[in-house]
């Protein structure tokens, strides 16, 4: 603390004329008001006239950070060179802090920290300052800026933003192998003291690695260290500041560093000598059994490659390697046989795939080991002399025909005899027979090439010592052809010509088709039968290659005179015995245009004088057809709605209803629309002034007949009906009178206008006079209507 308080107190130093000169003078840093025109002496010189001299000057002020004090901390003190002491300058401050960090006193220009001030939150304040007159409230001195700088102290240890740290560097490095850099950062002011300058070192992890202090570098400090001694290190790195000097603060963090495998050990076998027994039945492409070398590396650097060194035995075995398990696994290429050979010796090499150079001084990077197989006595099935067999017999052979053999033999040391039976699937196997002991096959069926060209079946064999043990081979059977089925013509059977060919114009090209099974180089010959030769219409003529040529031998032929022509056409092979067909072709005469293209072939054809075809005269015969269902739909569809409108002109009453839907405009509208079609003609005609329909007689008073209590509904209906029937002003026109009754347990009993005693004659209309002029062309209608009555007397 008083190391703080002296420090505070160097500010002040060397005052010249009342101006206030820093501890180290840095001119691009000081604050300087404009100079004044007035000139001041300046104290302690000795000339009388100087220059012009500025009014106050200033540099920067420093305070200490995390100041602990119990006063407020001395910083500086401000001094114009008008200020006489007497009084009369008031000193201001204002800016960063202001009031709240820094103070002044107004009369003296000291200033002071009031609170505690961190570096690294703010590293200076900028302020103003100036000179006011006490009395005029004036500034004296121009407003002028000024620094107060927050002076550093080693309050914050180093820290490792990035920590903690994982590296790696390859096993067998040399010593000086860069591992990793760390870096750690002090929050101190770098540019004062050693408050920031830190100093790296390793308090864990040595003799095996290395740190430079400065740049903190980390780098292998031992020679070839080994990944399959230890593969992991743990190193701890401080960080320390004030260069590493006793009293600096300290941090510190780990560095987690691995070894990467390198290729440096090559695979060994745990052995040089393997053994292994195998039996002489083991199937080909199987494994018999798995070798492995080890190899202390990681990752590819351990992948394998085994191989079978050239020389005995060698070829009858194969090694692969296992990608997963990185073994060898030994399968075997061909059969083994005991009776053969009953042992196999071979060497086996195991080899790296990824070499690395730099470790070829070591030795070679592989290993050998001899492995040698004792083939094991088994009891095998009987072998057969071939793995097919292939046998041919002519269709037709009879049965009990010996078509071959087939041989299976015991190769066991202790021979044993052999049986044969044929493998039966389905009914083909049953047209052979095999002898059980000698093995040969028979026909059990006549064949027939033409259902079955082939047969394909197996063959079982079987030791009499051990009728478990059997091996099978195929045996496929070929049907040689006999010909005896003669050729025939090819489709079409028929064919036409035009009735304006020439002669020598070839009409169809035919083949021929056998059933047989033709022998190479099998022909074809045509030719016309006996009995069709000396007929002058058509010929045929071989091409020599298995086809003919049908040809007319006239001009023009004609439909009317006949249509259809048959041809008998012979035609023989060339298989042994000869077989020959007559077969008959059918020509039909058919109208042709000029170009040979066939326009009919019908017979009905023949008889239509304007060429119409069949397809023509159907949709012809169609329309009509059409035409008469339509005519006799429509008749019928006319006496139905005759025989309707009959019908309806008796039952309907639509003469007598008048329907109109005009809307009026309300009770003052009298003309909206006219009623008149509803009223008697005869009444209008007589009279144009009444607009409504009077009778000629009396009107009667309507008697309700008094309703019984629990009057049926029914009997109310009908006793309005009878007295509407009875009524002489009652419409001469159909109409719809509806009632309701409101029944006798109502306290306001009905509310129908038909259980009013009077009749319309009875009533009085004059009171509608007295409800206004809404309603006064109501009131002149009725009392019109009473004015006309010609019973009432006035």
């Amino acid at each position: 603390m008083l190391t703080r308080n002296c420090l505070s107190l160097l500010l002040w130093v060397l005052f010249d004329g009342g101006l206030l000169t820093p501890l180290h003078p840095q001119p691009q840093q000081t604050l300087e008001a404009e100079p004044r025109e007035n000139v001041v002496p300046v104290p302690g010189r000795r000339s009388s006239a100087q220059r012009v001299k500025r009014g106050w000057v200033w540099n920067q002020f420093f305070v200490l950070e995390e100041y602990m004090g119990s006063e407020p901390q001395y910083v500086g003190k401000l001094h114009s060179d008008l200020d006489k002491g007497v009084g009369t300058v008031k000193y201001t401050l204002s800016g960063d802090g202001a009031g709240t960090v820094f103070t002044i006193d107004e009369t003296t220009g000291d200033i002071h920290a009031i609170r505690s001030l961190d570096r690294e939150e703010k590293p200076f304040y900028t302020l103003r300052a100036q000179a006011v007159d006490v009395d005029t409230k004036k500034p004296l001195e121009p407003e002028s800026e000024f620094i107060i700088k927050v002076q550093d102290i080693n309050d914050n240890e180093p820290k490792f933003l990035d920590g903690p740290y994982v590296a790696s560097v390859p096993e067998m490095s040399p010593v000086g192998a860069y591992v990793l850099q760390v870096k750690a950062t002090d929050a101190d002011d770098p540019t004062y003291g050693n408050s920031a300058r830190v100093v790296y070192s390793i308090l864990q992890g040595q003799p095996y690695f290395s740190i430079d202090p400065k740049t903190g570098v980390i780098r292998t400090a031992l020679p070839n260290m080994d990944r399959e001694v230890k593969e992991q290190y743990q190193v701890l790195i401080q960080a320390k500041d004030m260069g590493g000097q006793l009293g600096g603060l300290a941090g510190t963090t780990t560095v987690n560093i691995t070894l990467t495998d390198v290729n440096d050990n090559p695979p060994r076998f745990p052995k040089s000598m393997l053994y292994s027994k195998l039996p002489e039945s083991s199937h080909v492409g199987s494994a018999i059994g798995r070798i492995r070398a080890v190899d202390p590396d990681f990752g590819k650097n351990a992948e394998i490659e085994y191989n079978i060194v050239p020389g005995d035995g060698g070829n009858l075995f194969d090694i692969t390697t296992d990608e997963n398990t990185q073994e060898g696994v030994i399968k075997l290429k061909k059969p083994l046989d005991f009776e053969t050979k009953k042992a196999y010796t071979f060497k086996v090499e195991a080899s790296n795939l990824h070499l690395d150079h730099r470790f070829h001084s070591v030795g070679p990077f592989k290993d050998t080991a001899t492995v040698k197989i004792n083939v094991l006595d088994m009891d095998e099935p009987p072998v057969f002399s071939k793995p097919v067999y292939t046998m041919e017999v002519y269709e037709d052979t009879p049965v009990g025909t010996i078509i071959g053999a087939v041989t299976a033999q015991d190769l066991d040391a202790g021979s044993s005899s052999v049986r044969y039976f044929i493998d039966w699937k389905n009914d083909v196997d049953s047209y052979f027979t095999i002898d059980a002991t000698e093995g040969t096959i028979a026909t059990n069926e006549i064949l027939d090439r033409e259902s079955t060209a082939q047969y394909n079946f197996s063959i079982i064999a079987s030791k009499v010592s051990n009728p478990l043990l059997t091996s099978k081979v195929n045996v496929i059977i070929n049907v040689l052809d006999v010909n005896e089925f003669p050729p025939e013509i090819s489709v079409p059977y028929e064919t036409s010509v035009c009735e304006n060919a020439k002669a020598g114009q070839v009409i169809q090209t035919v083949t021929a088709a056998d059933k047989d099974l033709s022998p190479a180089g099998q022909r074809f010959s045509f030719r016309l039968s006996p009995e069709a030769s000396n007929k002058p219409n058509f010929t045929i003529h071989d091409y020599r290659n298995n086809t003919a040529g049908i040809e007319t031998r006239r001009n023009g032929y004609s439909r009317r005179q006949q249509e259809l022509y048959f041809l008998p056409v012979v035609i023989e092979d060339s298989s042994y015995p000869v077989q020959s067909s007559t077969n008959t072709m059918t020509i039909r005469v058919c109208r042709c245009d000029s170009d040979g293209t066939i326009l009919s072939c019908n017979v009905e054809a023949i008889f239509l004088p304007v060429g119409l075809s069949t397809g023509a005269l159907i949709a012809i015969l169609l329309c009509i057809v059409i035409l008469l269902v339509i005519v006799v739909l429509y008749v019928a569809l006319r006496r139905q709605k005759k025989k309707d409108t009959l019908m309806t002109s008796k039952e309907d009453i639509r003469d007598n209803v008048i329907h109109y839907d005009d809307e009026g405009g309300g009770e003052e509208d009298t003309q909206a629309f006219d009623i008149g079609a509803l009223r008697n003609p005869k009444v209008i005609e007589d009279n144009k002034i009444r607009r409504d329909i009077k009778p000629d007689t009396l009107r009667f008073p309507r008697q309700r007949p008094p309703v019984e209590d629990n009057t049926d509904i029914r009997d109310f209906i009908n006793q309005r009906l009878q007295e509407n029937d009875v009524d002489p002003t009652a419409p001469p026109y159909d109409s719809l009178a509806t009632y309701a009754y409101e029944g006798n347990g109502s306290v306001a009993e009905s509310l129908s206008s038909i259980d009013s005693l009077t009749t319309e004659a009875d009533q009085d209309y004059d009171y509608l006079s007295d409800w206004g002029p809404r309603f006064k062309i109501l009131a002149d209608m009725f009392g019109e209507e009473e004015s006309y009555n010609p019973d009432k007397v006035t």
